[in-house]
């Protein structure tokens, strides 16, 4: 075959569905969500989880660039695929520096602006590739341009946030992170390629099980090489209870009306929907996710670490709110897309994440261990609720 047609790109259809390449892609996000868990892990404080939180928005970001360049071009044909390989190798990079995003460590390289400078490789790579996807669409072009309005200036904050102490580098971050996503918002879905909306819902989802699989590895590092007890085992049941919960309240009905929603819609209507409910509100989705999967990492510590935890110690302070934290910001996420996609919220799910805030503060005087199991069982419970015929019924009437 003649090098031009091995070089060309592949435009995508209807019916495509996600390839091998793409999950490959995925593992190495795989590896950049432990780090960004472990960061907060190891700096355990509202600070540390600012930090891990900011970082996470970058990943994100880079991530999603690349789910929606897939969803216009085959990626694992011809140029696309060299393209995406390289990303990879930059993106697996920027994941081994995410903890020095913030704090250089002594020798070698100076972590904050090789983080930067990977970060900086990877939209880069994104832009070009995704311009010769739209070399035969002007309007595409044209949005691909506008997006440099907050590419550039983002990306310039974050290199001077290398280089000055905190506060200001939290700031910094923070106005640049706002930058690029707001930019990106306000310039509206107008000229963005969505040909695929059963692959791009399918892209989604696959993230959404890997941040679940977070929690379920959290578990296992948290308990780390101790002899096995009848608590430990009982509450690594708890977890992954949690975990199943968490993934049907997303898959059973969340992710399945989105997808149909996004079919049906055409033009404009369907990209502003892409937008709105995948590029932005899977954000504190997955966000939250992470958080819990901290708060479960610590509380499995709790129970194993004996020789620094004695037995019945509670789960407080910063690992109980983000246990509990994270999951009422995952079922508020869940009820966003409800209001998103169907235009009503999600009653239930909203009483259930001010019921955890709310009994948070009781809990931190509770065992790690109960912690756990409220967790499971508030998640179980809202299943079991909203399986009942009434419950069932409201949900076919609102999908309509």
């Amino acid at each position: 075959m003649p090098t031009g047609r091995r070089l060309h790109l592949v435009t995508t259809d209807e019916d495509h569905r996600v390839s091998t390449l793409e999950l490959f892609f995925d593992l190495v996000f795989v590896y950049a969500i432990t780090q960004t868990t472990q960061l907060m892990a190891d700096h355990l404080s509202p600070l540390g989880v600012v930090e891990g939180l900011l970082v996470l928005a970058v990943l994100w970001w880079c991530w999603c660039c690349y789910a929606w360049l897939g969803t216009t071009i085959h990626v694992d044909h011809g140029i696309a695929r060299l393209a995406m390989f390289a990303a990879m190798a930059v993106m697996f990079l920027l994941s081994l520096t995410v903890p020095e995003a913030f704090t250089d460590r002594p020798g070698g390289l100076d972590g904050p602006v090789l983080f930067v400078a990977c970060y900086s490789v990877v939209r880069v790579l994104h832009e070009v590739a995704y311009l010769g996807a739209a070399r035969h669409d002007p309007e595409l072009r044209r949005v691909l341009l506008r997006m440099l309005r907050g590419l550039v200036p983002s990306i310039a904050l974050l290199v001077v946030a290398a280089f000055v102490p905190q506060p200001w580098q939290l700031m910094l971050w923070v106005v640049a992170l706002a930058v690029d996503y707001v930019n990106v918002y306000f310039s509206g879905p107008a000229g963005w390629r969505l040909n695929s909306p059963g692959h791009f819902a399918e892209r989604f989802g696959l993230i959404v099980i890997i941040a679940l699989g977070e929690s379920i590895v959290a578990i296992g590092i948290g308990i780390g090489p101790v002899a096995m007890t009848w608590l430990i085992a009982g509450c690594a049941i708890c977890g992954i209870a949690l975990a199943a919960g968490m993934w049907w309240t997303y898959f059973d009905v969340v992710a399945r009306v989105a997808e149909h929603r996004l079919a049906d819609a055409k033009g404009l209507e369907r990209t502003k929907l892409a937008t709105d409910s995948y590029t932005f509100l899977h954000l504190p989705l997955i966000a939250g996710i992470v958080l819990v999967a901290l708060g479960l990492k610590k509380a499995f510590l709790y129970l194993s670490d004996t020789a620094h935890h004695p037995p019945g110690e509670a789960l407080h302070g910063v690992p109980m709110w983000t246990l509990t934290g994270g999951l009422a910001l995952y079922l508020v996420a869940l009820s966003s897309l409800r209001r998103r996609n169907l235009g009503s919220w999600n009653t239930q799910r909203l009483v259930l994440a001010a019921v955890l805030l709310a009994l948070t503060p009781l809990l931190e005087h509770a065992p790690a261990a109960v912690s756990v199991v409220v967790a499971a069982v508030a998640v179980l419970g809202l299943i079991t609720f909203e399986r009942l015929p009434w419950a069932r019924r409201q949900v076919h009437l609102a999908a309509r």
